[in-house]
């Protein structure tokens, strides 16, 4: 035994109870069902609010479906019901074999205690399809549609299908069909090439169409059907199951398509190139054609170039010649006249140089006249000087030789201390004493006239030297 889960077993195992949880019924609790068709005065004895309105639908009592609305008024047992005109309805009532209200949008008085009702919408309704087939090749197809019906005969289709779903009446009779369509397209898908599937899937619909009016309207017309019409049945799309198997299928249209497009490309790039190799060659020749004009052009004007260059060479070869032989001669001729400003600027020389020493000698004999008198001038100030002097110092002499005894010692006294302080330092000193302690003023003047005497005859003396 494999190791490996079957996923697709699984998935059918897990569809399938789905459908059986879906194909139940809901219908309403009991307590609920009851508390719909209690009458008005016994909800006020158990608590209930007494509502002149209400609003639900059908189901097989009072209660209802919120899917189609449907109002109910009145009190009691004098109710009626409100039913919107694009929904069937069913009212029966008890003893009655035959339901006394039957049709399209049909209001009716309802007595909860003897009367029930069934609303079923009378809108199209559409059915998605999504089937998991298998195909003759034993490859897996999901084919996905839709189908679209409306109920026909509301006296057939309320016995036959149950539309006693509280939530959505149509809710079982939608998985019935829905049941039976997958079933009627994996039937024919089987029969298939997965080719025919892909290209045509007329003959799914067709076989469709006929397996859901069989059920749902009868075969041939009788009362066999189920009250029910098929309206349309489409097949949107058919997608392989396998990644791989889609790939392979779509190589050779890949490879067919990328052929053609590598011819096209190859045939465009076969013109393309052809094209190029013109332009190339178009190019080429003009481009030859044009250096050879150029080459022309260029040999012409070099050869212009050379002649206007020979030209101007020969001119300006003349024009130096020319200006040459000009500049020689003015050459020559400024050199006469340098030479003859030399001659001129050396003569003025030799006679700048002559009156300068001329004038040299005049001014250096001056300076020696003028010298010499200064020096005379000098010696005779010198000498008035000296005779001046020689005058102030006899009337010096003359004036110091009258002095008395007493105006030389007064005269000495005031000059005492400024001759002392100018005198040197004796090194040692010696005193000598004449006479007793009592005449030592006399003696101290004694002293001092033998130095003025000293200080008499020095100045002859320097004098005489």
């Amino acid at each position: 035994m494999s190791s490996e889960k079957n996923s697709y077993l699984n998935e059918v195992v897990q569809q399938q109870q789905a459908l059986e949880q879906n194909l139940r019924v809901r219908k309403m609790p009991a307590p609920m069902a009851a508390q719909a068709a209690m009458p008005a005065r016994q909800r006020m004895a158990t608590g209930g609010v007494p509502a002149q309105e209400d609003f639900g639908g059908g189901g097989g009592g009072g209660g209802g479906s919120s899917a189609v609305e449907v109002r109910i008024t009145g009190w009691w047992r004098w109710k009626t019901v409100v039913v919107p005109p694009n929904a069937y309805v069913v009212h029966t009532r008890r003893g009655v074999a035959e339901p006394l209200h039957l049709g399209l949008g049909v209001s009716f008085p309802y007595n909860p205690y003897t009367d029930a009702f069934l609303v079923v919408p009378g809108a199209m309704q559409t059915i998605l399809i999504n089937a998991r087939c298998i195909c003759r090749e034993r490859q897996g197809v999901l084919v996905q549609g839709y189908v679209q019906w409306i109920v026909q005969d509301i006296g057939t289709a309320y016995k036959k299908l149950d539309f006693s779903d509280v939530e959505d009446p149509m809710r079982v009779v939608n998985l019935q069909l829905k049941e039976q369509a997958e079933a009627a397209i994996k039937d024919k898908v089987a029969t298939m090439s997965m080719d025919s599937v892909l290209d045509d899937k007329q003959p799914i619909i067709e076989e469709l169409t006929a397996r859901l009016r069989s059920v749902a309207e009868g075969a041939g017309g009788t009362d066999k059907g189920l009250g029910l019409r098929i309206v349309t049945v489409q097949v949107k799309e058919a997608v392989v199951s396998s990644s791989q198997l889609w790939e392979s299928l779509q190589k050779p249209f890949r490879a067919e398509r990328a052929r053609i497009a590598r011819l096209a490309e190859i045939e465009s790039e076969e013109a393309v190139t052809q094209r190029e190799l013109e332009q190339s060659q178009r190019s080429e020749t003009a481009r030859v054609a044009t250096e050879r004009e150029l080459a022309v052009l260029k040999a012409q004007a070099a050869a212009e170039t050379f002649d206007r260059d020979q030209a101007e060479r020969t001119r300006r070869s003349k024009t130096e010649q020319e200006s040459a032989r000009a500049l020689a001669i003015e050459t020559t001729t400024t050199h006469l006249k340098n030479l003859e400003l030399e001659k001129q600027r050396h003569t003025a020389d030799v006679a700048f140089q002559q009156a300068k020493s001329d004038a040299a000698l005049a001014a250096e004999k001056r300076v020696l006249d003028a010298k010499l008198a200064m020096e005379v001038a000098k010696a005779a100030s010198a000498l008035e000087k000296a005779k001046h002097d020689t005058e102030a110092l006899a009337l010096a002499q003359a004036v110091e030789n009258g002095l008395t005894a007493a105006g030389l010692q007064a005269r000495v006294l005031e000059a005492m201390p400024a001759m002392l302080e100018k005198m040197p330092k004796p090194n040692e000193l010696k005193s000598v004493n004449i006479g007793g302690s009592g005449d030592a003023l006399p003696a101290a003047v004694a002293q001092v006239m033998s130095v003025i005497d000293a200080m008499k005859t020095t100045p002859s003396v320097k004098k005489e030297k």
